[in-house]
């Protein structure tokens, strides 16, 4: 492999008497910790950790004072190719960054979307990210949800911040508008797998994976409900599959939406607005998270873009009239 498709670095380490009798896989998770178990074990396969000079493999048990040695080998991870656009990040440093994404652009290139996503404006504001899987995108939110996201910027942040999700100590918190009027806050803890007749949709079903969101009414209007969403596990379309399955869809969703349902005696104004919104009323709101370097906890906010704003408005003005 070519120069300019791969960079490397040297680690060096020796066993502490402490971790004798575990594997070599287990040592190295503790003594690089800057990179996650999948990416220490191939590196071990490849011949790329060696023990006292010599391959090892993943299973293999160390005494303790063998001096181990780590060629860090970072190449190409994505065929994507950079693409300048604006972007509006509201932090960033050499660890991570968090955008605010708007709605609309698609976050990976995929079958439909070759070009013109996120990941492409990635690329182009910082080119190291194509070192890096998925070019640092530890998270997604769907094309047509605006808010927040959390991009890692090396490989040590990026296996960091996806053991915050895995451990579920990222904060996440959306807010929708949903279709009826819902009573109370609680919670929908539903399994969420592939739907078994439509590949493009998910679907509570059994034996898919656990999935728990939690709820807040924010605001009763005559016909929707304005609430904050705050997401215990990270499923595809989780939010929106979990409502659609409460019986009270995301407004405007073209895939689990259903038929709207009109308020009795909607005003012409809302009427226009459930014709022509173009989405799904959908926003990642706050985002919390540790620092994968320094440990900091961090907390970010987005605020409501400018058609949420005007859907909250329409809806109230039509509540008042009603």
């Amino acid at each position: 492999m070519s120069t300019e498709s791969q960079h490397s670095q040297t680690l060096e380490s020796r066993v502490p008497v402490e971790l004798s009798g575990l594997r070599l896989d287990q040592v190295a998770a503790q003594l690089f910790g800057d990179f996650s178990r999948e990416r220490l074990k191939s590196w071990i396969q490849d011949g790329h950790l060696t023990v006292d000079g010599n391959p090892g493999r993943p299973k293999d048990r160390l005494a303790g004072g063998e001096d181990l040695r780590l060629n860090v080998v970072l190449t190409i991870e994505t065929e994507a190719q950079p693409q300048a656009m604006d972007l509006n990040i509201l932090y960033e440093d050499e660890h991570l960054l968090v955008l605010d994404k708007p709605a609309g652009l698609v976050v990976h290139p995929g079958a439909g979307n070759p070009d013109g996503t996120l990941l492409n404006a990635l690329l182009a504001h910082c080119p190291d990210l194509q070192h890096i899987p998925r070019a640092g995108l530890v998270h997604r939110i769907d094309k047509d949800t605006s808010g927040l996201l959390v991009v890692a910027k090396t490989l040590a942040a990026q296996a960091d911040l996806v053991e915050q999700l895995s451990e579920k100590t990222v904060y996440r918190e959306y807010e929708a508008v949903v279709q009826g009027v819902l009573v109370s806050g609680g919670t929908i803890d539903a399994p969420i797998g592939r739907h078994p007749n439509e590949r493009v949709k998910m679907a509570v079903i059994p034996g898919g994976k656990p999935a728990v969101t939690h709820y807040r009414v924010i605001t009763r209007f005559r016909g929707h409900t304005h609430v904050r969403v705050q997401l215990e596990t990270g499923r595809t379309h989780q939010i929106r599959v979990h409502f659609a399955h409460k019986g009270h869809p995301l407004l405007g969703d073209p895939v689990y939406g259903g038929r709207h349902r009109h308020p009795k005696g909607a005003t012409p104004e809302l009427l226009d607005i459930l014709a022509r919104f173009p989405r799904q009323a959908l926003h990642a709101r706050r985002l919390g998270l540790e620092h994968p370097a320094s440990g900091e906890e961090m907390q970010f906010e987005s605020p409501l873009p400018a058609d949420f704003q005007e859907l909250l408005q329409i809806l109230a003005r039509d509540a008042a009239e009603g």
